[in-house]
């Protein structure tokens, strides 16, 4: 028996079987019927299942569709239009109008479905038929739907009076008028105008009302009752999606569309056809979305926007693993569409008569134009009138909505039935060519399959589609990810898409988005730590998300990327740097600069120059000025040091020398203002100085800044006798270093857009956080003689002067070699350098039994300070060069060279504190804190805890 006999046996099985369920429950309908109608009706059961179990489950409805007529009737809509509104007009509740919606729909789908299935329907009958009977129903219920909400809660008005009524927007195959036997109907609600309701109590304003009415016209359409549902309501398409306002004004719609409307919404936009409302405002409506759809320039973009949707669409059919999919496949009916659509977008604006809605008239006129050939226009029209055949044959078997080719061996012998085709191969032959010859025409519009991004694939998917969690988790273990670390990289990532998608980002951004984005993904995946990079990069793109210059930077200079990636990866401080101040990005333009930065000797004559360019009187401007200047300064060191082009003492050398340019010109810039105001102390009247130092305590003293460091300052001066500025304003000169002293800090700290530029800390001055902000000379040598406490001298061992005239340099200098080198009872100071050290250790100890303190904890960084300022301080007296450095390195040197302790012990001493500051460095450069296991630093430890022992045992 040949394939085509079998299938005709195997459908007429089924068809016996179905026929004789229907004649168990309608009897006394079996008479009515003739034996040709009988033996059709058998027929079509075997090929519908929708058609049979509908006729079955509901008595009479077989009979109904006899006697109608309808199925000898190849126009039916004018009669469609006339027996909804008489079966509306006698609805008297909601339920009724549901039930009505869903027993209308299903006797006229069996119609259309009966018809094409045996061959008494063109393609264009049914899809005319389908996407009229559609309209009718939506716009009936919501005439219906919309009396009754009137008569609750009056009529909606707007300002002048003019009643208002919800506008529809029907959107893909329904807005063509070519919609799918079993399709989703995909809409969007607005209204021309705001206002309030008037005629019924109490008022509402219009927003709300619609709001309530476009919920209930949902209801009716897409609820599930005992009869079913009519249509599977989709509003995602609207402006913002599922986390948009269900319904907007005109006004509003319009503002989203032409401020933040994307390209795949202006390819949505071309079949979007106005239901309700009145011929004006519907006209109103498509005439206000026209400019955002069609562009008056000819638009080669719309080219890489549709090319960008093919893929995301080739990776949803990757992703559920679609075969034979006829729509979405390669060569499917949606490649015919973005044919059609891209020239509809390119050349929309100049070409008026490419401004509709049909695919098929579209294809024609494009033939026209002489934008497609003939022999083109010839092979997707027939292709996809094809396609589109079979694909409502598939779903006409069960109502469902399917355009995938089908599995079972029934589905498949109905289908070729229907078409036909004597076995299944040959079927299958014909409609892979068909698709083949469809892919080839738009591979030459659009262009061909990127088959070299394979191993970008998943990136794009986590991107475009939106995965479950378990199908991001598979896609991430392609590159190496463990679920739980998978986990958190979807967390991360779906946070970011639903911030971004709830953000206004322009078209243009959005854009420049939809590119970097798979990109940025990539790349990120395969760094090294992915799950710590990726939030780095989503802090960024947070901040640069309106920055669309920024964005695009990142998409067309893959070596910003790659740096932006490379110095992300190494440092969350660096990171987080980038994300503060996105002006940086510039400086990720050139390497050279970037990875070299400024000579030392360099950054003060540097930043001088670099601010020159700001005027003197905009005081704003310079403060946002020096914080740029210092930004990227550190940025260059950061990036040198991450690098490798930088020692850790040469990165403490260029941040140090950075903070003293800054601090120099802070000084000159607060001087400047203020005498402009009150002239110059009498003091320096003659000499043209300043009289005036900041001295460096700390870190900055001993050379030794970090990226985090504070500045230890203490301001002097040499202003010692009574006097007055010479200036318009005069005020006593102490009282003009004070106020030196309060400006400086002001420039420092106050917050601007930029942040400040460094936090200061003042408490190492005389009498501490109670003592003046600047002090004469002589009242700091007072005070360090006569009150200071031995921990104050041990600060003044890591000091010196970091800006201040030569006289005022020298007298310092005098005062701090006389304190230090003023002879001490060993004894003594052991027992107050050990009590302090105890005490430091017992506050700002943060490490627990298991770890390890880099600085605090015993035989750490701070024990190696605290022996090195006690030897300067027992020995300075016998040996002067002792106190010559504030650096710990150079004063183990010395040590070594005064023969207070072996080479061997020096060098150890050494590489234990370089070895432990680098450690600390480099947890800086990850945003981490300076404590480490245990068992870490052992060697070490030992070296510094033995030494330890060594000075200060009894």
């Amino acid at each position: 028996m040949s394939t085509k006999d079998q299938t005709v046996d195997v459908l007429a099985d089924v068809g016996d079987i179905y026929w004789q369920r229907w004649c168990e429950r309608n009897e006394g309908d079996l008479a009515l019927l003739s034996a040709a109608q009988i033996a059709q009706s058998q027929r079509v059961f075997s090929l519908s299942d929708f058609i049979a179990e509908s006729c079955i489950n509901n008595t009479g409805l077989l009979r109904d569709i006899w006697q109608s007529g309808l199925l000898a009737q190849a126009s039916r809509t004018t009669l469609v239009e006339s027996q909804l509104a008489n079966q509306l007009a006698a609805c008297d509740s909601e339920p009724a109008l549901l039930r009505t919606i869903r027993q209308f729909r299903r006797f006229h789908m069996c119609i259309i479905a009966w018809r094409e299935l045996l061959q008494d329907a063109t393609l264009s009958e049914s899809l005319t038929h389908t996407s009229h009977l559609a309209d009718c129903l939506i716009e009936g219920a919501l005439e219906w739907l919309y009396q009754l909400q009137c008569k609750e809660q009056g009529t909606p008005v707007n300002h002048e009076g003019v009643k208002q009524q919800l506008v529809i927007l029907a959107m893909g195959k329904l807005g063509g008028g070519e919609l799918n036997f079993s399709s989703d109907i995909d809409l969007i609600f607005t209204y021309p105008d705001t206002g309030e309701t008037v005629g019924v109590g109490r008022t509402v304003a219009n927003q709300k009302f619609f709001q309530r009415l476009g919920q209930r016209l949902i209801a009716a359409l897409h609820q599930v009752t005992a009869d079913g549902f009519a249509y599977r309501v989709d509003m995602r398409l609207r402006p913002f999606g599922d986390s948009g306002p269900l319904v907007m004004s005109f006004n509003a719609f319009e503002e989203y569309y032409q401020n933040q409307g994307r390209d795949w919404e202006r390819y949505a936009m071309v079949k979007a056809r106005a239901l309700g409302g009145n011929t004006e405002t519907r006209i109103e409506l498509e005439k206000m979305l026209r400019p955002f759809i069609y562009r008056r320039y000819v638009d080669f973009s719309a080219i890489d926007a549709l090319r960008n949707m093919k893929a995301m669409i080739k990776a949803e059919v990757r992703r559920k693993g679609l075969k034979d999919n006829i729509k979405l496949g390669s060569g499917g009916i949606r490649e015919v569409e973005f044919v059609a659509q891209t020239f509809q977008l390119i050349r929309g604006g100049r070409e008026p008569v490419l401004q509709i809605k049909s695919l098929l008239a579209t294809l024609e006129v494009l033939q026209s134009l002489g934008e497609i050939s003939a022999k083109s226009y010839t092979v997707l029209t027939e292709s996809y009138c094809f396609l589109r055949q079979v694909e409502n044959i598939l779903q006409q078997i069960n109502d469902a909505q399917t355009q995938t080719l089908p599995q079972s061996e029934l589905d498949k012998r109905r289908l070729i039935s229907v078409l036909g085709y004597a076995d299944w191969d040959s079927f299958y032959v014909y409609i892979n060519q068909v698709m083949a010859n469809i892919h080839s025409e738009f591979s030459q519009v659009i262009g061909g399959d990127d088959d070299d991004n394979e191993e970008s694939q998943p990136a794009l998917d986590l991107w475009h589609l939106e995965l479950s969690t378990d199908e991001a988790i598979t896609l991430l273990a392609e590159y190496g990810l463990a679920e739980q670390d998978a986990q958190a990289f979807v967390r991360d990532l779906n946070h970011f898409k639903t911030d971004y998608e709830r953000k206004t980002v322009g078209p243009r951004g959005r854009q420049t988005i939809e590119k970097l984005l798979p990109k940025l993904l990539f790349s990120v995946l395969k760094a090294d730590d992915p799950v710590a990079l990726l939030p780095r990069i989503i802090a960024l793109l947070q901040k640069i998300l309106n920055r669309t210059a920024y964005l695009e930077l990142l998409v067309e200079n893959d070596l910003a990327l790659t740096q932006l990636l490379r110095l992300c990866s190494a440092s969350s401080m660096v990171a987080k740097q980038l994300s503060s101040h996105p002006i940086l990005l510039d400086e990720l333009l050139v390497p050279s600069h970037l990875y070299h930065p400024t000579p030392l000797h360099e950054y003060r004559s540097e930043l001088r120059q670099f601010m020159l360019r700001i005027p003197e009187e905009d005081h704003e401007q310079q403060l946002e000025a020096l914080r740029q200047y210092k930004q990227t300064q550190l940025l260059r060191i950061a990036a040198a040091d991450i690098g490798g082009e930088l020692a850790l003492m040469k990165v403490s050398d260029h941040l140090t020398w950075l903070a003293e340019a800054v601090i120099d010109n802070v000084v000159n810039l607060a001087w400047q203002q203020l005498e402009e105001k009150h002239g110059v102390p009498h003091n320096v009247v003659e000499t043209g100085e300043k009289g005036f130092a900041v001295v460096a305590y700390g870190k900055l003293g001993g050379i030794e800044l970090g990226y985090g460091s504070d500045l230890d300052l203490v301001f002097i001066h040499n202003c010692e006798t009574a006097g007055m500025t010479n200036g318009a304003k005069v005020i006593d000169s102490r009282q003009f270093y004070l106020r030196l002293a309060q400006r400086i800090i002001h420039i420092f700290s106050t917050r601007t857009s930029t942040g400040i530029l460094y936090e200061v800390d003042m408490r190492l001055r005389p009498s501490g956080s109670s003592g003046v902000l600047a002090c004469p000379v002589s009242r700091f040598l007072d005070y360090q003689c006569k009150e200071a406490w031995t921990w104050e001298h041990q600060s003044l061992v890591r000091t010196r002067i970091v800006y201040g005239d030569k006289l005022i340099h020298s007298r310092f200098t005098e005062v701090k070699r006389s304190i230090i080198a003023k002879p001490r009872d060993t004894t003594e100071l052991k027992k107050q350098v050990v009590e302090m050290r105890f005490k430091m250790r017992e506050h700002l100890l943060k490490a627990n039994a298991d770890q390890f303190d880099i600085k605090q904890s015993e035989g750490g960084i701070t024990d190696i300070e605290f022996m090195m300022q006690y030897i300067v301080l027992n020995y300075a007296a016998q040996m002067p060069k002792i106190q010559l450095w504030p650096d710990n390195v150079r004063i183990i040197s010395r040590c070594v060279a005064e023969g207070l302790m072996t080479e061997e012990l020096g060098a150890s001493l050494t590489a234990s504190y370089c070895q432990m500051r680098d450690e600390i460095h480099r947890l800086n450069l990850l945003g981490k804190k300076g404590v480490v296991a245990n068992t870490v630093f052992v060697a070490q430890r030992k070296v510094v805890t033995d030494y330890w022992e060594q000075l200060f045992s009894v």
